[in-house]
Parts: structure tokens; sequence; C-alpha cells
């Protein structure tokens, strides 16, 4: 649906749809994800948007826009980096709150891999990362937020804007379709458990059989160290006093788990074992993995997700594992020289989906028709 700046200075949105006037917009891209902004403004059809960073010799960041913002719909690009992620955080905030601060419209912030969203669950003695920069977006002046693939859904609720989770199953279902061959004769594979849930979506659509890889690996080297966690409550001396039952005078102890050695739970034999995950980083559970499945007779491993982190020496690791015979990831986060590190990487490019999220958003059109057939507990 193309767009035509009127002589008014406001977008005129054209064909299938209300002609009614739209305040211009203008896509700003970070310097962590340049390859994104560059590919979302091509297939719109705009010219991106002047934006100068510096980093001074004091490690700061210097930001300075050289576009009039005041009153648009401004669009910034950045994705989490695993070469640099806490600086291209802090990139990104100074750069919204540099257009908040311009007086913008509107504050659209798009980050494809939404940094920290793996530290969105409470730990011992440990803190809800996740909240805290979502919290940091929103006082900076993101208006809403566009990202794909979320850790857990429920990040969204960190948020005190409105946030579109866009998918990226997809472009994967439409590569396993086309390019692997004997997709027919797979078994959708869930690393572990807790994504179960979305290998059974993959599944579904596919209609393949879904196998879980269950249990972890011993290790004989791990000591319990006792730092005080455990320490048991004292005696209650008055509880006869105080209560009208027969009060033990300590808490019940919870039963531990203990998982089973690691194990395949479900038929992979003679199939193509297809894994589906929302990201790789380190790889060895992966590799683990693949070595399992082909002990128990698959003849082939895919991995398939969306998000390549691959840090340190991942590509490397992927690149020798004989067990695993493709990885195929999308452009969620930069790629850099990871595919010449790894041979066995292939990239899927979902800047469409990003770009098409954006013309909607401008144009105050239904997201919907990004969803489609997507169930809410997918």
């Amino acid at each position: 649906m193309p767009l035509r700046i009127t002589s008014a200075g406001r977008t005129r949105v054209m064909g299938g749809g209300s002609n009614s006037l739209r305040p211009p917009m203008i896509v700003f891209g970070c310097s962590s994800f340049p390859q994104m902004s560059k590919g979302v403004c091509d297939i719109l059809g705009i010219t991106e948007g002047r934006l100068a960073i510096n980093h001074p010799t004091n490690k700061e960041t210097d930001v300075e826009i050289n576009e009039f913002v005041r009153s648009k719909e401004v669009f910034i690009i950045s994705s989490g980096s695993c070469e640099d992620i806490n600086n291209t955080i802090m990139e990104l905030l100074i750069v919204i709150y540099a257009c908040k601060t311009n007086s913008a419209r509107k504050i659209i912030a798009v980050i494809p891999y939404l940094p920290y969203s793996r530290q969105c669950k409470m730990r011992k003695r440990g803190c809800i990362t996740a909240k805290l920069v979502a919290k940091l977006l929103c006082n900076a002046g993101v208006n809403h937020l566009i990202t794909m693939d979320l850790h857990h859904k429920e990040i969204q609720a960190f948020f005190d804007c409105s946030v579109d989770n866009l998918r990226a199953s997809p472009f994967i279902i439409q590569y396993i379709l086309d390019s692997i061959p004997g997709y027919q004769n797979g078994v959708i594979i869930a690393k572990s458990p807790d994504a179960t849930r979305r290998a059974s979506s993959y599944a579904e659509r596919l209609q393949l059989d879904i196998a879980v890889i269950h249990g972890e690996e011993k290790n004989d080297g791990e000591e319990y160290s006792d730092d005080g966690r455990s320490s048991p409550p004292p005696p209650c001396s008055f509880s006869q006093q105080v209560f009208c039952f027969d009060y033990p005078g300590t808490v019940p102890q919870t039963v531990p788990k203990v998982k089973p050695p690691i194990r395949v739970v479900g038929d992979v034999s003679g199939k193509t074992a297809i894994f589906v995950d929302d990201m790789i980083d380190e790889a060895g559970t992966f590799i683990n993995a693949a070595r399992l499945l082909k002990s128990n007779g698959a003849t082939n491993c895919y991995v398939m997700v969306t998000h390549g982190i691959l840090s340190g020496q991942a590509p490397e690791e992927l690149a020798a594992c004989e067990e695993i015979d493709e990885v195929v990831v999308c452009n969620t986060t930069p790629i850099g020289n990871k595919t010449s590190r790894c041979p066995k990487l292939k990239v899927i490019d979902v800047s469409i989906m990003i770009a098409e999220a954006i013309r909607r958003i401008h144009n105050g059109e239904s997201m919907a028709h990004l969803y489609q057939n997507i169930k809410g507990d997918d």
C-alpha cells in the first residue's frame, strides 16, 4: 500500500482503507542494527532518518537528531546484540529520550529481540531484569513496542504501553516446507518440557508428531554450598499459648525435585528431528540433545529458532557438531560474520513483517492480519 506526502506535509493513506490524514512518520536506525533499519526503509520506500550517534573517549553515548520530529510518529529500530548489549540498551534509551525531548508525537520502539527477555522470572536472591528494562523504555518515552517472539509472552505485562509481539513461525514453517527434504517423515522436538507448547504449535500446523527432551545430565563434580538460604527457623516455644492446635514448631520441608537422566520422550527412530525454539545462545544444550536423538535412531537433526544470538564460540561448536545438519535463524539480531564461522547457519529475512507492522500502525490499520491462525496460548 503506497504512501504519498500531501502538500500539507501529512501522509495520506492510498488504497484499501480510509483516506484520512495521518501525521508524517520517520524511521531511525540505531547503530546496533543498521541492516534491519535499511531493509525496512527500502520495503516502505522511504528514506531513513538522519541520526548521529557518537561515542567519545569517555565512553559516553552522544546522540544528535538531524531531523525535524515535532508532532511526527517516530519509529526507532534497535535489537539486542551479544557484542555490546548494555551499550545497545543505553543508546536506544538516549535516542528515545531525545525524540521525546524534541516533542515527537508518538515514539514506537521496534526491537525484534528484546534484551534481557530471558530474565523474566524471579530467581533466588535475584530480580526480574526484563521488568526493569520495560520500565526504562517506558520512562524514556516509548508509547508502543514492536517485538518478535518474546521468551515468554507474559513479558508484555511489564510494559505500561501497548506491545505487538510478532511471530516468526510463518517464515520458519515456510522454510521447513520448502527446504527440508522429507519433512513429512519428521518429528518436532522440544529441547525441554518448557518448550512443549511452542513445539506443539508447530507440530499441529505441520501435522507432525512431537518428542520432548526430558531430564538433565548429572555432573559428579557439583558440590552443595551452604550459604544460609536453607537455615531452619528456631523452634517456636510459645506455639501452644498462641494456637489452639498442635503446632509442630518447624516449617515442613518441601520435597526436592529430582530430574531423571536425560532421555527422549517420544519416537524419533528413522525420522528427521526438527528442533523449534525462540532463541539459541550457547550451543551446548542443542548439541547434547542432537547427540541423544541420533543415538535414539534419528536420521537428521535441524535446529530452527527465531533469535540467533550465538555468543562466544557457539558458531564454531555448531559447525564441528556432526549430529546437527543445519541451523536456521531469523535476522532479528545482527548476524555479522557468524555465517562464515558456521557454514551450517542459514538466515531467514523477516524484515518484511517488521515493515508491514510499521505500515499498519502508522496507517491506523488492524494488526490482526499478522496474527492469523495464532491462538492466545501460542
